[in-house]
């Protein structure tokens, strides 16, 4: 709103140029509003270095005008009185438009537009600017979300689903266009070059995603059909293959969601050297846990040759009790399989034991002493039997 009431109020100073300036180019300054009636040639030429602070920074020229108009951008003045025909055909298949943005880069010498009336009485106004674009923040998150999490996130099997229900629209559109492209008339070149194959294809994807509010407000019942029957057709896809189970493939799925997070990051970022450089680190900070084991191991290595070998820890009274009990009840458990195993012969064993009713219940999961021979044990090696012990002893040593 600000923007378009500048150029209104410098329109009012500047609607009587004249009309010899057709031919001559205009420079083009940041911050200043240019209001024009007749067809122009623009350029800007870049005398600003970009810095550290223009990391998501964008430069925009912004066209607005009254009626439908032309703008064709190269990259120096000699394109813009040279004639070339792959400009003179994507000027036809490019939409006009009567507000028109167009995106510098920061790195380019000199940007040139040319600018073409298509009605008479037709009134524009061209702003060059420097703003924060949250997109290329959005696109760099994106990129080192994906760096960071390709590993889980080819293993998951929502994103799975979601990104084979997205490809499979995407996908369905290219097809459609692809044969929509098929069907139109052939026979004269130049008409098959304008609007035929894929460059045909290309200017109906720019129709429909900008005008895709319009589509979405008018069309909302055939675009929501749309979307539910070619969701469900990728969906039935999806899990008639099933998520990724080989090690390999989900290998692969993860390192080109990496290479993809690395591009998005480096997309991302305005200044090439800053992009490169956080490109480096992220590769480095993912990968930092393998250098480390390395130094840590070789450091445990000089450290054990400096000192020698350690001395064993022994087994504390609680520690060697335990180890006991839980070795025992092992060693039973084995024993009991053996038993119960085809190999072993049950009549060789019944026939040189004592008790062979105690063994067949010890084979089914009875206890291997019983409550006589534990107590009989506890009086030995309990606690009372201990102290018996060390008072014998006492008493010994008193008579030596």
């Amino acid at each position: 709103g600000a923007l378009r009431l500048v150029c209104i109020a410098e329109s009012l100073s500047s609607a009587l140029c004249c009309t010899d300036a057709r031919e001559s180019v205009i420079p083009l300054h940041e911050g200043q509003a240019y209001n024009r009636s007749v067809s122009h040639h623009f350029c800007y030429t870049n005398t600003h270095i970009p810095q550290w602070h223009d990391i998501w920074t964008r430069m925009q020229i912004r066209v607005n005008s009254s009626r439908m108009i032309r703008v064709t951008q190269v990259d120096s003045e000699e394109e813009l009185e040279e004639f070339n025909m792959w400009n003179v055909i994507f000027s036809f298949l490019k939409e006009k438009l009567n507000d028109t943005s167009i995106y510098v880069d920061l790195y380019s010498n000199k940007t040139c537009l040319k600018v073409e009336l298509l009605e008479a009485n037709t009134t524009y106004c061209i702003v060059l600017f420097r703003r924060f674009d949250p997109k290329l923040f959005l696109v760099f998150f994106l990129g080192l979300l994906l760096f960071f999490c390709g590993d889980m996130l080819s293993r998951s099997q929502l994103f799975y689903y979601s990104a084979g229900i997205s490809f499979g629209l995407l996908a369905s559109l290219l097809i459609l266009v692809y044969m929509m492209s098929k069907v139109m008339p052939k026979k004269n070149p130049v008409y098959f070059l304008l609007v035929g194959g894929w460059s045909f294809s290309l200017y109906l994807l720019q129709l429909i995603f900008k005008n895709l509010r319009e589509i979405c407000k008018s069309y909302w019942q055939y675009l929501l059909g749309y979307l539910l029957l070619v969701g469900f057709m990728s969906f039935g896809v999806c899990y008639r293959y099933g998520p990724l189970e080989n090690e390999r493939s989900i290998n692969l799925l993860s390192w080109a969601l990496q290479l993809l997070g690395l591009l998005l990051m480096y997309s991302g970022i305005q200044i090439h050297p800053i992009a490169l450089a956080l490109v480096v680190i992220a590769v480095c900070t993912k990968n930092l846990d393998y250098p480390m084991q390395w130094v840590f191991a070789a450091y445990r290595r000089v450290q054990s040759a400096r000192l020698g070998p350690s001395p064993p820890r022994l087994l504390t009274e609680e520690e060697y009790r335990v180890q006991g009990e839980v070795e025992t009840r092992k060693a039973l458990e084995e024993l009991r399989s053996y038993c119960r195993s085809p190999d072993f012969s049950a009549w060789t064993a019944v026939s040189r034991i004592q008790s062979p009713k105690r063994f067949a219940d010890f084979v089914g999961g009875a206890c291997h002493v019983t409550p006589n021979e534990v107590s009989v044990h506890e009086q030995e090696y309990g606690l009372g039997g201990i102290f018996l012990e060390d008072q014998l002893f006492e008493e010994e040593e008193e008579e030596d």
